[in-house]
C-alpha cells in the first residue's frame, strides 16, 4: 500500500467512489421507502462503514498495526453493521452480504483497469487498461 509521489489524491477519491457505492447499495437493499425513512441512519452508517474503515484499515497498516487487527475490525463492522441497524430480515442481509463482498472487488477492478492504481486492493492484482494496449 506504498504511496508514490503524486498519488496522495487517490486514496480520497477512492474513499469517495467507495461511499456512493455503498450508498447505492443500501439503497437497493432497503428500498427506497425504508432508504429516504432512514437517510440518517443511512449516513452515519456509510460514514462508519466506508470512511472510518477505509482511514482505520490505511492508517493501521502504516502504524504498523497486526494485520489482524486493522483488515478484520473494518470487515466485521461491513458485515454486521448495516444489517443490525437496519433490522434486515433475512432475505435482505444475504442480500447485502452478497453486494457488500463484491462491491470492494468491483471498484478495485474498476479503478485498476481503467486508471491503473492498484493500491485499493494490493494484494489483487489487475493488469490497466494502459498496458494491456501498450
Amino acid at each position: 500500500m506504498g504511496v508514490t509521489v503524486g498519488t496522495e489524491w487517490h486514496f480520497p477519491v477512492m474513499i469517495a467512489a467507495s461511499l456512493v457505492e455503498f450508498v447505492l447499495l443500501l439503497r437497493l437493499v432497503l428500498g427506497r421507502a425504508v432508504f429516504q425513512r432512514r437517510i440518517r441512519a443511512v449516513i452515519v452508517v456509510s460514514l462508519i462503514v466506508v470512511v472510518a474503515g477505509m482511514l482505520f484499515g490505511k492508517y493501521g497498516l502504516l502504524l504498523g498495526l497486526p494485520w489482524w487487527l486493522y483488515y478484520p475490525v473494518p470487515a466485521l463492522v461491513t458485515i454486521a453493521l448495516p444489517p443490525l441497524v437496519f433490522r434486515m430480515t433475512r432475505r435482505r442481509a444475504a442480500l447485502y452480504l452478497l453486494l457488500a463482498a463484491l462491491s470492494a472487488p468491483l471498484i478495485h477492478l474498476l479503478f485498476s483497469f481503467f486508471l491503473g492504481w492498484g493500491e485499493y486492493m494490493p494484494f489483487l492484482p489487475v493488469p490497466g487498461l494502459a498496458s494491456l494496449l501498450s
